[in-house]
């Protein structure tokens, strides 16, 4: 580590500034504090410059169905933008309001002084090309493609940053980021990118102005990702593997295949091991290695942070300069091994590997034994389990994103693509007879009481058991049984259709 900056207060050194790696740590001294007291050296905190970027989501992690729910994610979006977002929450039993952080100085041993942003870089992702809402309709009453409000106003919202009318600045760049999901190979990217350029004539700002992340989570895709890339090769900020996602499409994309593989041994094989490297190897190919972000996905175990710190390693260590955690401590955890590992000269050494084989990434998770009575059922009581504590917050209380506790009461985190898995998975053992529909309604009656036991403590919550007849479990029921012709698997179709019927209920 390298001396960065310091600080004085009172005539004595307060803070200290050190870089690693491109990233920093604050060692903070205050020798009259609780803390400063016991330490030798009066070393109070050690603050870890963790996430540099964030997503804010208009996708996977929130449940927004109409014009009502549209409005909130954009007005959260735009106080980001302003600058302005501000909540007040409870904090040892006090009330205290959370706003934006401003940016933080140093002094530095030449006099010029350090300044380092308060905040993350923002990305936002929209939704997927698929959608459509009625949150906005044609003359006709027709529904608009979804992708094409978020575009628009999201790319509004974030002219406050642009044109410095923000009270604290996000792009250092005059850029706005905007992330797309599950766009399915060139000509879909091509047609996003062509929506950017309208959206950016619309609002008159210059072309490029709006920069694109590319989720790399549709097998078509990653086989042509490099080609992928190129209709929007002046605009691209990060590629980004979504393993989770990426699952769900294998899943769907094999469904004629055969059965597949009980869901713990299908990320073991040779398909994801293929699809990460090629992820990494293409972003060497297309030169963004130290121009943009590489990415890796998400830690689903918001609450197991010592493994996390054991093997969330192996992200920077892959070749990626970022990665996905759920939450700011395990921000802060995963920032740690950047310091421990030196992208950079990871990258360099990966290089020189031979490329991922596609033979490997095409090559499907299938089922190649038979499966004992006792490992069916508890696959299906597993992913029963999981689609039913996700479907009664998301339909009946409009949570997207939250953690839901498995069978065996782990909480982890679900959002709309570990949703997208366990339905498809499902729906491939009962096309190929793996299951029958009726040891399928048995598990969902069995797990229904056990999500109902483990949302007891929620006022807000309406149990399932025993009648199994409410939206919710009715949601959970045809994202089963109508998942083999649900296009590409998606979930968000029966979600938004249930979620609207609940909210209808309830008028």
């Amino acid at each position: 580590a390298q001396l960065a900056g310091f600080r004085h207060a009172n005539g004595a050194v307060s803070s200290i500034l050190l870089a690693n790696n491109g990233l920093h740590f604050d060692i903070q001294i205050d020798k009259n504090s609780a803390i400063g007291k016991t330490h030798p050296a009066g070393v109070k905190d050690v603050v870890i410059e963790s996430a540099l970027t964030a997503i804010a989501d208009c996708e996977d992690s929130v449940a927004a169905v109409d014009a009502e729910d549209k409005v909130q994610v954009y007005r959260t979006w735009t106080g980001l933008m302003k600058g302005t977002l501000c909540a007040s929450m409870s904090k040892g039993g006090k009330q205290v309001m959370r706003t934006m952080n401003e940016d933080r100085s140093w002094e530095t041993p030449d006099k010029k002084g350090v300044t380092l942003p308060g905040r993350v870089v923002l990305l936002v992702r929209n939704v997927g090309i698929h959608l459509y809402t009625d949150a906005v309709t044609t003359a006709d009453g027709q529904e608009i493609p979804e992708h094409f409000l978020d575009m628009m106003v999201t790319g509004l919202a974030a002219l406050h940053d642009i044109k410095g009318l923000s009270k604290v600045k996000n792009s250092r760049a005059g850029s706005a980021y905007i992330v797309r999901p599950k766009m399915h190979g060139p000509e879909e990217v091509a047609m996003v990118s062509e929506l950017f350029t309208r959206a950016e004539e619309a609002l008159g700002v210059e072309k490029n102005t709006f920069k694109m992340g590319i989720m790399d989570e549709e097998r078509r895709t990653t086989v042509n990702l490099y080609e992928s890339m190129r209709p929007a090769r002046e605009r691209v900020v990060f590629i980004n593997t979504g393993f989770l996602d990426r699952t769900g499409d294998e899943i769907h994309t094999s469904m004629e295949a055969g059965p597949v593989l009980p869901k713990a041994e299908i990320k073991k094989q040779p398909w994801i091991v293929g699809y990460e490297n090629n992820n990494v190897d293409v972003g060497f190919k297309a030169a963004l290695d130290g121009k943009g972000q590489i990415g890796k996905g998400m830690w689903a175990a918001p609450d197991n942070m010592r493994q996390m710190l054991t093997e969330k390693i192996g992200h920077p260590k892959s070749g990626a300069n970022t990665a996905w955690v759920p939450s700011p401590t395990a921000a802060t955890l995963h920032a740690l091994h950047y310091h421990q590992v030196s992208v950079q000269a990871e990258q360099e050494t990966l290089k020189k590997r031979t490329p991922a084989n596609i033979d490997d990434i095409l090559t499907p998770p299938l089922l190649q034994r038979k499966l004992t009575l006792e490992e069916v059922e508890a696959e299906l009581d597993n992913n029963n389990q999981g689609i039913l504590g996700y479907i009664v917050r998301w339909v009946g209380q409009g949570v997207g994103c939250s953690k839901v506790p498995d069978a065996n009461d782990v909480q982890l985190m679900e959002d709309r693509a570990t949703l997208r898995i366990s339905s498809q998975h499902i729906a491939n053992w009962l096309h190929h007879r793996v299951c029958t529909a009726e040891q399928v309604v048995a598990s969902m009656k069995r797990m229904a009481e056990v999500v109902d036991r483990q949302n007891k403590g929620d006022p807000n919550y309406t149990p399932m058991a025993p009648h199994c007849n409410g939206i919710e479990f009715q949601a959970a029921m045809d994202m089963i049984f109508k998942g083999k012709e649900t296009p590409n698997g998606y979930t968000e179709f029966t979600l938004t259709k249930k979620r609207r019927e609940y909210k209808a209920s309830k008028k």
